[in-house]
């Protein structure tokens, strides 16, 4: 694999996020385009995309919050990239452009199914209601960002 980063602002990047969301996603689980692209899929809207030989494999989309916090969401790894870190990578590398922009806190609404994921990066639950969603049932979770390097 030659796994490469990119900070996706531009129309070219972001359609490399939103292929593996529909790849990843919404084919797998039939989510309609609707649902899986919402009021929070802006121009202005932030993504880390994970390429292999310039092809798109994973994801996650950036939101900021109220209070100096931001939210990491729709995390996607293509089904034959799964099991190889790059889940993690694509969080982390958001954690890293979240802090560089400044924020303090990260939030997650993670798949009930993935809190032993987030927990192993050191989120933690803030809220063990379980947010039922159109398709996933979620749990909250939170982390605080490490303070920058002097």
């Amino acid at each position: 694999m030659d796994i490469k980063v990119i900070r996706a602002t531009e129309t070219w990047q972001r359609a490399g996020a939103y292929y593996v969301r529909v790849q990843g996603m919404a084919k797998k689980y039939n989510i309609t385009l609707r649902c899986e692209f919402d009021e929070d899929d802006t121009p202005d809207t932030k993504y880390i995309v994970l390429t292999d030989e310039d092809f798109p494999v994973a994801t996650c989309r950036l939101l900021p919050k109220k209070g100096g916090a931001a939210e990491v969401g729709r995390v996607v790894v293509l089904p034959e990239y799964r099991g190889k870190g790059l889940g993690r990578r694509v969080v982390l590398e958001a954690e890293k452009w979240l802090g560089e922009l400044g924020f303090k806190r990260v939030c997650v609404n993670s798949r009930d199914v993935a809190v032993g994921f987030y927990e192993r990066l050191g989120y933690k639950v803030t809220d063990p209601e379980i947010i039922h969603g159109d398709t996933f049932d979620c749990i909250r979770m939170e982390k605080d960002m490490p303070s920058p390097a002097k």
